[in-house]
């Protein structure tokens, strides 16, 4: 299972980075008029297409990257000249604890919101069913101005924008990532609670948890020990889909909250038109989306029963 899904992440990379290259192309303009600007001379303006290899074909740019990126070279910012390596690497740390810190909002209020649903029932379940609707509808740069100005403005509770390196303040650092983490993890909350309540509605109301209540088994026992598992692969299923959903919700928020990240370096590569510098995010980001589908396979593969095909 694990290597079947890490032989398809190679054409998945191939077919990501081609395309990169593809839409770049497409787009009007290229680095060279973003370093000359608008009104240059045409000589100068071949000469530095010429020096950046933009005067390259299309083909010839993308066999010379993906044969320099098969040896671990990613290039050079063409604006820069600094290793896109360097540059990626200096960025990733925030993008992972802004993703770890909304996957933790999500798992821990999804969860307990989609149990509360789930036990309740009545006026209590449709309730959190319209907060969940609610949830997944509210756009993410509205929620983040709302937070911006609610908690960061009026009450001074967080800072508005910027991010506090966990090495130089554990505290700062946490408080900078608290309203950018809640921005991101709404929808994700409102998605895994309607999954959890489902699962477990559907879960409680099979023949062997009737027989348990039966028998006399507490229902704390039943609903933790019992129920909980058969009802987590789904629930995992979606968690998975949330996560690899918030990647692409991460270059938003990074740049709503001024995170140094990997999403606020693609949308500043993209503007710049400095294709080595979007090549490498959109690698980094395969590779992201490749790890959280392995362990989403290997956590069903464990919740899985003994003797079930999947």
């Amino acid at each position: 299972m694990v290597g079947e899904r890490l032989i398809w992440s190679v054409p998945l990379l191939l077919v990501l980075s081609a395309l990169t290259f593809v839409l770049a192309w497409l787009t009007p303009g290229d680095a060279a008029r973003v370093i000359l600007g608008t009104n240059t001379d045409p000589a100068a303006y071949q000469q530095v297409r010429s020096q950046l290899g933009l005067d390259e074909p299309l083909s010839a740019q993308y066999w010379a990257w993906l044969a320099d990126a098969a040896r671990g070279d990613l290039g050079r910012s063409l604006f820069t000249g600094e290793p896109v390596s360097a540059m990626l690497n200096s960025r990733l740390a925030v993008s992972l604890c802004l993703l770890a810190g909304a996957a933790v909002v999500i798992a821990v209020v999804g969860v307990a919101v989609g149990l509360a649903g789930a036990l309740r029932g009545g006026a209590a379940a449709r309730v959190l069913d319209g907060a969940a609707v609610v949830g997944m509808s509210i756009p993410a740069p509205w929620l983040g101005l709302v937070l911006v100005v609610v908690l960061a403005v009026r009450a001074g509770l967080f800072p508005v924008t910027g991010y506090v390196p966990f090495a130089q303040s554990p505290p700062e650092w946490a408080r900078s990532l608290v309203l950018p983490a809640a921005c991101l993890a709404v929808g994700g909350i409102a998605m895994i609670a309607k999954q959890v309540r489902g699962a477990m509605v559907d879960v409680l109301g099979r023949q062997y948890v009737r027989a348990l209540r039966a028998n006399g088994i507490p229902a704390r026992s039943i609903i933790f020990r019992h129920a909980a598992k058969n009802a987590a692969l789904p629930v995992v299923n979606v968690f998975g889909v949330v996560l690899i959903g918030m990647l692409g919700g991460s270059i938003v928020v990074e740049q709503l909250f001024a995170l140094p990240g990997l999403g606020q370096l693609a949308v500043t590569a993209t503007a710049q038109h400095d294709l080595p510098v979007l090549q490498g995010v959109v690698l980094y980001f395969t590779v992201l989306v490749v790890a959280v589908n392995l362990l989403v396979d290997l956590v069903s593969g464990w919740l899985t029963p003994k003797g079930v095909a999947r």
